[in-house]
């Protein structure tokens, strides 16, 4: 019991790092969660809790690099694979409809590669980047996307 207990307890940071930590990944999923109920109730399949584990599993990525001291330019590495890796999920997402000869899921698409753009940010610290990327986000598909949506009724 006791090895147990020393291996949960190994390398368990200050409580003040472990607060930082906790309120980047809870931010992460919050501003993850924004995105998300916009596309939510937009009806688009990826929705409140795909933007959440998005944005939260990108933020976690990131931590995990700061916490074991990686250089910027292994940190920089990490956000590349990141950001593949989040393309290859919102390829996903992009379906080709064959006898209409249409595309659809490019803006789900887009909008889960943001949302790991956020956890990105919110990871490493930049809280006012990821919060205006994130209105900005909202306006994009909220505001412009009615205006796209009275372009093509005309």
């Amino acid at each position: 019991m006791e090895a147990l207990l020393k291996e949960l307890t190994a390398e368990l940071p200050d409580t003040t790092q472990i607060a930082r930590i906790a309120i980047r990944l809870a931010a992460a999923a919050i501003l993850g969660a924004v995105i998300g109920i916009q596309r939510e109730s937009a009806g688009k399949a990826a929705g409140l809790r795909t933007h959440m584990l998005v944005a939260l599993g990108a933020s976690l990525f990131v931590l995990i690099s700061l916490e074991f001291g990686m250089s910027s330019s292994d940190l920089s590495r990490v956000i590349q694979g990141l950001a593949t890796g989040i393309g290859f999920i919102g390829g996903g997402a992009i379906l080709k409809l064959t006898k209409e000869r249409e595309i659809t899921g490019l803006t789900t698409a887009a909008g889960i590669w943001l949302t790991a753009a956020v956890g990105v940010a919110v990871g490493v610290g930049r809280w006012w980047l990821a919060a205006l990327s994130v209105v900005l986000t909202w306006i994009i598909l909220t505001a412009i996307g009615k205006i796209e949506f009275r372009n093509e009724k005309r």
